[in-house]
């Protein structure tokens, strides 16, 4: 008898063993074609279903990784400065494009993400901060040349403390035998948002489409807005006077009709019946301006708690 009790505890000790070698096993992730891949096809359905009003960081970003990842040989990382008011879409679309190159999306350990005010609060440590973002960053890139930074809330930043990373951005093979030419940063930021919102609402106001407003009339001009702005991250920078930022993205101010879209989306992701009637309801209840209602204040940001009055 003793001799049974025994035996099953080998076997449940090895059967334990096992379970965790499996679930190991099944939530491994490796630096290859297997894990790491755009789907662009995926990508695009995603930007269509999901992402609203955005028809310049759409087109923009996608064109951007295509010719990026697509060349075996790129002369740099590719680096893009996503801009607008809070509830344009901008950790949104990184969060598409995570699940769309990685194959764990944001959960990958390829991918890192930055919070100034959580990250970098104290000014008085900026050095350490410094250090300790090269660091990383030099680590986890000797791991998966592939690997994703993403940086929120560029316009809480210190100053000076994004100069860190120029020697990364740069047009060079490698840095201390490092290379990082295939590496994605993408830097996220409110800085500019009024400018793009002013600059949307006269065209909407001149009976134009947003869809009529191009990337060269707002690019120049954002560079400019983050570069002499001393809370925006980018203050009088490096990586703007060497040219390292690819693209200056501007996410536009959101419409009633987008914020429309907003709200069937989040109904839908809960596999629940959309009524139209409450649809209007939730998207007439955030603000907008000016008088005529042209744009909303919050973009889709409260969409989901509004949606959870009524689901």
């Amino acid at each position: 008898m003793a001799s049974q009790h025994v035996f099953l505890f080998i076997i449940s000790v090895i059967a334990g063993y096992l379970l965790k070698v499996y679930i190991n096993f099944k939530s491994c992730e490796y630096c290859d074609e297997n894990w790491i891949a755009l789907n662009v096809k995926g990508l695009e359905e995603d930007f269509t279903k999901k992402l609203f009003g955005q028809h310049i960081a759409s087109e923009v970003i996608i064109k951007a990784l295509k010719g990026s990842l697509s060349n075996p040989d790129p002369k740099k990382p590719l680096t893009m400065s996503l801009h607008g008011n809070s509830g344009t879409g901008k950790n949104f679309i990184s969060r598409l494009v995570a699940q769309n190159l990685y194959r764990k999306g944001l959960y990958s350990q390829y991918i890192h993400v930055f919070v100034s005010t959580l990250h970098f609060p104290h000014v008085q440590f900026i050095d350490r901060y410094q250090n300790n973002l090269q660091t990383w960053i030099r680590g986890n890139v000797s791991l998966c040349a592939q690997s994703m930074f993403i940086f929120d809330e560029m316009d809480k930043m210190h100053p000076g403390l994004i100069n860190a990373i120029k020697p990364f951005l740069d047009y060079s093979s490698d840095v201390d035998k490092v290379d990082y030419r295939k590496a994605i940063f993408i830097f996220l930021s409110n800085t500019g948002g009024d400018k793009i919102s002013e600059f949307t609402l006269s065209v909407l106001m001149n009976g134009k489409a947003r869809e009529s407003i191009t990337l060269s009339q707002l690019e120049e001009e954002l560079s400019s807005t983050v570069f002499n702005n001393n809370n925006s991250g980018f203050w009088q920078t490096d990586l703007i006077q060497h040219n390292l930022i690819d693209h200056f993205i501007p996410f536009l101010p959101l419409e009633f009709k987008h914020v429309e879209s907003c709200v069937r989306a989040e109904i839908a992701s809960r596999d629940k019946k959309i009524n139209e009637s409450i649809v209007t309801t939730i998207a007439s209840s955030m603000v907008y301006y000016p008088e005529e209602r042209l744009l909303s204040q919050k973009g889709c940001k409260t969409v989901a708690s509004k949606v959870n009055l009524y689901f």
